[in-house]
């Protein structure tokens, strides 16, 4: 499982760096960024879930689920 970002529909809101910091990180304008390769480990699962869930330009999106 891996989590992107599509940056041409992020407007900056913050939620998946807030809900999972573990996975995301804002940059200089406050858009989500992935953080790595985006791969994301078995315990993160669940906030990489709540990630998606909560954006809401629709983003933020899990591939290989």
């Amino acid at each position: 499982m891996r989590v992107t970002i599509d940056e041409s529909r992020c407007q900056g809101h913050g939620r998946c760096y807030s809900i999972a910091p573990g996975l995301f990180e804002s940059d200089d304008l406050g858009n989500g960024v992935v953080l790595g390769d985006g791969i994301v480990a078995s315990d993160q699962e669940r906030h990489a879930h709540l990630a998606v869930a909560n954006c809401p330009e629709g983003a933020v999106r899990i591939e290989g689920a």
